[in-house]
């Protein structure tokens, strides 16, 4: 994008290295600006920019966003302006420790007016995101991302089901629709980014599963915000294989603001059970989508279960990024026993005093 945009700047807080802002600074060092430690003067930074024309992206830490948000409150939101924020490591970051564990900007951002905050599920949705932020000049963005590599196109393909043209990457992304998600897995395993509905034989368009899911009760969604989305997807696989009567759905939310509504409503018109996913704590994802539903009306019926799975709230001392995820309890195998916990074909085990 900066090839063809020649507005587009880049800022970062003496992070270039872990931002990737070096990369972009060695092609385009003089539209690249190291403000130091000085998140508050990287935003404020940005903004300036965004007022004369320019496409800031300003390239600061999940956690040490923090720092500058009076900034992005007064300076970014109030006044609507394009500014790009750009946050690396969101959610848990391994041997870094709780320092830099970036848990906490779905909350503290999520009640910001104006506000667009999306987060890919993996390599190919960041490139289709980060076009999507250059593209959008109505007001601010937040692209939140973890720490990490991709998949890989033998990945993308198998479990996600991606179609990649002589299994490639593309070098360029495509912007998305703002608040649109996506449903990434149908009842019975069917990929619905590469295969019909109907693809596993089944003569229900609609589920794509046989028998599976007749009863309300037995059919469950799985709504993921960011990259747990793989992790979801394993588990809605292994629920199916294990329990013969139980449909699984799996979305990827894409935005958390604006939410896409239409999706929440088709899920919970359809399923008895609805998690959500997420690599933030309470306050963050699955609470926009709860509140929706209680407002929409969504749970007055009684018919639906709503579970969000989160970040707890805790300190996560120095680890690797997969142990930090078995003691926040979000791999693939938590969320499994979440989904068998709820359509009650497990016993649940009660502590005694």
């Amino acid at each position: 994008a900066a090839t063809e945009h020649r507005e587009i700047v880049g800022i970062t807080a003496a992070m270039p290295g872990g931002t990737g802002m070096d990369i972009f600074g060695r092609r385009f060092p003089k539209r690249t600006f190291d403000v130091g430690i000085a998140e508050q003067h990287a935003v404020t930074f940005a903004a300036g920019m965004a007022c004369e024309g320019l496409k800031p992206f300003c390239c600061i830490y999940s956690t040490f966003m923090q720092r500058g948000y009076d900034q992005v409150v007064h300076d970014v939101a109030v006044q609507n302006l394009p500014v790009r924020m750009i946050l690396d490591r969101a959610g848990v970051v391994g041997n870094d420790g709780p320092t830099h564990h970036g848990c906490y900007d779905l909350a503290y951002l999520g009640c910001i007016p104006n506000l667009t905050i999306m987060s890919p599920s993996d390599e190919m949705e960041l490139r289709n995101m980060i076009m999507t932020c250059a593209d959008f000049d109505d007001g601010p963005t937040v692209l939140r991302y973890p720490r990490g590599v991709g998949y890989g196109p033998e990945k993308l393909q198998e479990l996600f089901g991606y179609e990649l043209e002589n299994g490639e990457i593309p070098s360029k992304g495509t912007p998305i629709e703002i608040g649109k998600g996506r449903i990434i897995r149908l009842a019975g395993g069917v990929r619905a980014l590469s295969e019909e509905p109907a693809a596993n034989g089944s003569t229900d368009s609609k589920l794509g599963a046989g028998s599976r899911g007749k009863k309300k009760e037995d059919r469950v969604a799985i709504l993921t915000f960011g990259t747990r989305l793989s992790e979801a997807l394993i588990a809605a696989d292994e629920v199916e294989e294990m329990d013969p009567d139980l449909a699984v759905t799996v979305a990827d939310a894409r935005f958390m603001k604006p939410l896409d509504v239409d999706l929440i409503r088709e899920l919970a018109e359809d399923n008895g059970i609805i998690i959500t996913v997420e690599e933030g704590s309470i306050g963050g994802f699955g609470d926009h989508v709860l509140h929706f539903l209680s407002l929409d009306g969504a749970l007055d019926k009684g018919d639906l279960k709503f579970r969000p799975m989160v970040l707890p709230d805790a300190y996560f001392e120095a680890a690797t990024q997969y142990e930090q995820y078995e003691m926040a309890g979000l791999n693939s195998h938590h969320i499994r026993g979440t989904v068998l916990r709820l359509a009650k074909k497990i016993d649940v085990p009660v502590l005694s005093e």
